[in-house]
């Protein structure tokens, strides 16, 4: 694996979390986390389905594209408690996966455009990217967690409410759909943690996450040797002799 040159793992990393990403959004404004079937027993009318989901609430009678019922304020009298955690843990696993993006964005700007010798001065003040990669990879794990586990809460919440009430309430797309995205976002930690196992064996500080001291540059170049810095320890006295006329 070339650790000193973007490799093709970090790419597609961040091509997976940027997708994951946009899965996401789509599942945040997507109106449809839980169905709701209202059937009628009179053959003039239609049955109706409502969509719920996180920031509106959609009615529409079958076999029809247009909104019955459209209320955009829904977001403020969400009654079902699944729906109100997912307001909360959606946007926040979308702006932890977006931080992570950024750091592995960082990453590979800096393995791609960085010199690979570092400077004395500011070894201690560097981010490096291995360090960027490791904590990228800790934060899609942790948007993977905050995304999953109320997604598929939907699940088993909606199983309650069928036996409370009746049995008219189905989950919808967004459910698939943010199940599929947190999957991503553990993908992407793993490829990102794998690339960083297979780096750090490389004698290089660089592939460390954080510098213990500052990196010598024999590591990295071998240093002049002269004759004088043999010396340069060895106070040497020549006497000076004089002639008396």
């Amino acid at each position: 694996m070339g650790c000193r040159d973007v490799h093709a793992a970090t790419v597609l990393a961040f091509l997976s979390g940027t997708a994951s990403v946009a899965g996401l959004l789509a599942a945040v404004l997507l109106p449809n986390w839980r169905q709701m079937r209202l059937y009628t027993f009179n053959k003039n009318e239609k049955n109706v389905t409502v969509y719920t989901g996180l920031w509106i609430k959609c009615a529409r009678f079958d076999g029809s594209r247009d909104c019955v019922i459209y209320d955009p304020q829904w977001y403020t009298a969400v009654d079902q408690l699944d729906l109100r955690v997912l307001q909360f843990a959606l946007p926040l696993s979308m702006g932890t996966a977006v931080s992570a993006l950024f750091l592995c964005l960082v990453g590979m700007c800096n393995t791609a455009f960085v010199s690979s010798v570092p400077n004395l001065k500011l070894a201690r003040c560097l981010v490096n990217s291995a360090g960027c990669h490791l904590v990228a990879g800790l934060l899609f794990l942790l948007a993977c967690a905050i995304c999953l586990t109320p997604s598929v809460w939907v699940i088993f919440y909606n199983n309650y409410l069928n036996r409370k009430y009746e049995p008219v309430f189905s989950f919808d797309v967004s459910v698939f759909i943010a199940i599929a995205s947190a999957g991503g976002l553990f993908f992407t930690s793993i490829m990102l943690f794998l690339w960083y196992c297979a780096c750090k064996s490389s004698p290089s500080p660089f592939w460390q996450p954080l510098y213990p001291h500052a990196p010598s540059m024999h590591s990295y170049a071998a240093q002049p040797y002269s004759a004088r810095s043999r010396l340069s320890a060895i106070e040497i006295d020549i006497p000076v002799v004089t002639h008396a006329s």
